[in-house]
């Protein structure tokens, strides 16, 4: 599939160079002409707020501010601008424990380094194509968790049929509505 990310914007936040250097030109390739940069977490969140991106990569392991304390900030600080905007967190460590994590620390996407031009592009096809529902309970904010839908599963609150607005929000809708347009299928 081809977009047209001219009018999207991306923010990578990663503390080694290389890595940098090189995700930036592979998103510059796609296309992406608004691509903004932060080598920490802290440095990230605060470009975060001032350039609001439609999407954001990250690293994992940074001081003084980590991509999973990142993610949190951006989940859940007061001065987040859209706490629904997709997490791609990019790590070498691809152990269930660490995914599991990442993805109850609200990362929309996990992208196991090294990786290539097309498993990067194919992770920001998916934020595109199946954004994830939010969820908000007591100790939690973010993509929903589940990914598997289990047709027999009869318990409470069924994916399909869950009716809590709760755990929805309308401006998510609205949210990635502006991203799509902003990479609309050329």
């Amino acid at each position: 599939m081809t977009y047209d990310f001219s009018k999207a914007s991306i923010l990578i936040v990663e503390d080694m160079n290389p890595m940098l250097t090189l995700t930036r030109s592979l998103l510059g390739i796609f296309g992406f002409k608004n691509i903004y940069t932060a080598q920490n977490g802290e440095r990230g969140f605060d470009l975060f707020i001032e350039k609001k991106p439609d999407i954001v990569l990250t690293d994992w392991l940074m001081e003084p501010v980590n991509g999973v304390e990142l993610v949190h900030k951006i989940r859940n600080d007061k001065r987040s601008p859209d706490p629904y905007v997709p997490v791609i967190l990019m790590t070498g460590y691809s152990h269930k424990l660490r995914v599991e994590e990442a993805r109850d620390n609200g990362i929309t996407e996990f992208l196991v380094k090294p990786f290539t031009a097309k498993d990067l592009f194919t992770r920001i096809s998916q934020v595109i194509e199946k954004p994830r529902q939010f969820v908000e309970a007591q100790n939690f904010f973010g993509p929903d968790r589940r990914r598997k839908r289990a047709k027999d599963y009869q318990g409470p609150e069924k994916r399909e049929e869950d009716t809590v607005d709760a755990h929805r929000d309308e401006r998510k809708f609205e949210i990635l509505q502006k991203l799509r347009e902003s990479v609309k299928k050329t």
